[in-house]
């Protein structure tokens, strides 16, 4: 009976050192476990990094070819602007010149007409005098003014013309106006024809 309870006694014995055994092992083992898997998240996070490092650094070398090609096209652009502003400005002159010369040409070629009806109102006033009023009236919408040249007024070059010259002295006065001369806005268009009479 009493080697029975030893038997028994060193059975139990065996036991709870093979469970105190099997205990500690599996704890140990989550330790282990524990601490590998802290190893692989922190290896992991590294590979994170590292990969995230090159996504930034291969993006940024793309914007920075963007942010080039961008600066270049917007230079191209407002190069192309520039060119267009000079261009439309440089038609814009012509055009204005083109008209100016347009309205000259037809200005000088009406010139004729106007001295003609203003010999014919002078030769016939009884008859073609009410056309003077008319006349004046057209000659202003033209956008013409008579330069005048009243007999005794000073000579002068720039708006004078002299075909005949009379007398010695050193003052040159009008002496007769023999065709009228017209500024057209503002610009001498043709002078006024005159005999000139030195005093």
């Amino acid at each position: 009976m009493n080697e029975d309870n030893d038997l028994n006694e060193s059975l139990k014995s065996e036991n709870q050192n093979q469970e105190s055994a099997g205990m500690s092992q599996p704890d140990a083992n989550a330790d282990s476990a524990e601490g590998m898997g802290e190893a692989a998240i922190s290896a992991a996070q590294n590979s994170a990094r590292i990969k995230s490092a090159k996504f930034f650094k291969k993006k940024k070398a793309v914007d920075d070819v963007q942010d080039e090609k961008i600066k270049e096209l917007t230079n191209d652009l407002q190069r192309t602007r520039a060119d267009f502003e000079n261009f439309r400005r440089q038609t814009e002159l012509q055009k204005e010149q083109y008209g100016n010369v347009v309205k000259y040409a037809t200005i000088n070629k009406v010139l004729p007409l106007i001295d003609d009806m203003e010999r014919a109102i002078a030769a016939n006033p009884d008859t073609l005098g009410p056309l003077q009023k008319n006349l004046e009236k057209t000659i202003l919408n033209l956008g013409l003014t008579k330069i005048s040249a009243e007999p005794g007024e000073a000579f002068n070059p720039d708006l004078h013309d002299a075909v005949m010259v009379e007398g010695d002295g050193e003052n040159e006065v009008i002496a007769e106006s023999l065709r009228a001369g017209y500024y057209y806005e503002g610009q001498v268009i043709r002078p006024t024809m005159v005999k000139v009479s030195k005093q």
